[in-house]
């Protein structure tokens, strides 16, 4: 007799046993059957090796306790609990009892089994082929739309919508607007008589702007905006718009076409906020999209302290002209940032026109530059520093972002789908 033959008759030993439990036990040594298939032939053949007849085991499995016979009422609840979401992918997992995993392990150890497949794994294996069966879902083993989670021990469902990442780029053509929401600091979103009880310091910011029309076209419970940077609340964000995703949280429809989600975004935004949509995205563009280092470009209006020449400013922004900067945490944003000094490029930078009194001036930055106190020095706080080598005081009296580079390739024909 072969030695997997004496090991499923050692297995036999122990009690009952489903043929899923008994094939599962030599699940990694062959490819081409199921478990089940595996365990009955095994049943088989030992019954003909002994000149014995056969039987199929009618006794509950000690195991499992003939787990394997309720996959279509797991597969039939699972569907049940995803009929209020569209979705075209899913993944199912498992909570198993303690005892059902303690008795296999007991056995791959007592027998010392070398090609075991846990009872987890075919329990998702199955009732997931059960499912894409009756419901015509995919299975995705990297980024499915839901992930379903059935507690074995107490027969109940658990379904985990994942989000719906949408890339694009935003203009921003009002000042006055946070990129995110920005909670009361008395209340922290509560309400109390500082924000007029609704928890917040500005009623409106660029990521509800974008978020409350998908949000609704979507049935989400909230929109989160991931923003390549951020802008100051007091800056435009013209030009190309800054790259962003919105993440949708739990939502129940997933198949808006992108172009009727940006014209619902650019209507209700009245001109405040304006979008274009470029394709779906995933957590880990995300991740490319915060981590990213991507180079900016400002135009600004800049206020001089004292009788100066065009000619003067320009001397003064050639100096400054592929510096490398040392920006302490500038004061206006200590608060809420640690105390570092950072080491950022002014690529390049000059003066454009002069507008009532103000110098119109470009700058191209590396990703991080604090333009206001490039400006004014911040107290010493930035060197060098344009009042630095003006040699007097200087602010910006206001500040447009023009150009934020891609971060993650773009494609407009997604629009269309």
């Amino acid at each position: 007799m072969s030695d997997i033959l004496q090991t499923a008759e050692e297995i036999l030993k122990y009690g009952p046993v489903c043929d899923h439990c008994l094939g599962r036990m030599f699940g990694k040594s062959s490819h081409g059957l199921s478990n089940s298939e595996r365990g009955n032939a095994l049943r088989i053949t030992l019954a003909l090796e002994k000149n014995l007849p056969y039987t199929r085991e009618e006794e509950v499995c000690w195991i499992c306790g003939n787990l394997f016979d309720k996959t279509e009422f797991w597969a039939e609840k699972i569907k049940k609990a995803l009929e209020p979401y569209e979705h075209k992918t899913i993944l199912v997992g498992c909570k198993v009892p303690p005892l059902v995993t303690e008795s296999e392990e007991m056995v791959w150890t007592d027998l010392s089994l070398l090609h075991p497949e846990p009872i987890k794994a075919e329990f998702n294996r199955e009732t997931g082929k059960a499912v894409s069966a009756i419901t015509k879902s995919q299975v995705d083993f990297k980024r499915p739309d839901i992930v379903i989670v059935c507690d074995i021990a107490s027969e109940e469902v658990d379904v985990q919508v994942n989000s719906l990442y949408i890339y694009g780029r935003y203009m921003k053509y009002e000042r006055g607007i946070p990129q995110t929401r920005w909670y009361c600091r008395e209340c922290h979103g509560k309400g109390c008589e500082r924000c007029n009880f609704t928890g917040k310091m500005y009623q409106d910011s660029v990521e509800e702007l974008i978020g409350r029309p998908i949000m609704d076209a979507c049935n989400a419970t909230d929109a989160i905006l991931h923003g390549a940077g951020r802008e100051d609340i007091d800056a435009r964000m013209l030009g190309t718009g800054r790259p962003f995703v919105i993440e949708l949280i739990e939502p129940k429809i997933r198949s808006v076409p992108l172009k009727d989600l940006q014209a619902l975004v650019n209507k209700s935004a009245d001109k405040r906020v304006e979008i274009t949509l470029d394709h779906i995205s995933d957590r880990r563009e995300v991740e490319t999209l915060k981590s990213g280092k991507a180079h900016k470009k400002y135009s600004i209006l800049v206020k001089v302290d004292g009788d100066i020449s065009i000619n003067d400013v320009q001397s003064a922004l050639n100096d400054l002209k592929g510096m490398t900067i040392n920006q302490r945490t500038p004061d206006r944003v200590s608060h809420r940032r640690a105390d570092l000094i950072r080491k950022r490029k002014c690529l390049d930078i000059e003066c454009t026109d002069v507008e009532d009194g103000m110098f119109r001036i470009t700058i191209l930055g590396d990703a991080g530059l604090y333009i206001k106190e490039l400006i004014s020095g911040d107290n010493g706080r930035t060197e060098p520093s344009f009042s630095e080598k003006l040699g007097c005081p200087a602010h910006v009296a206001s500040l447009d972002v023009i150009m934020v580079e891609g971060i993650v390739p773009e494609n407009q024909n997604e629009l269309e789908s």
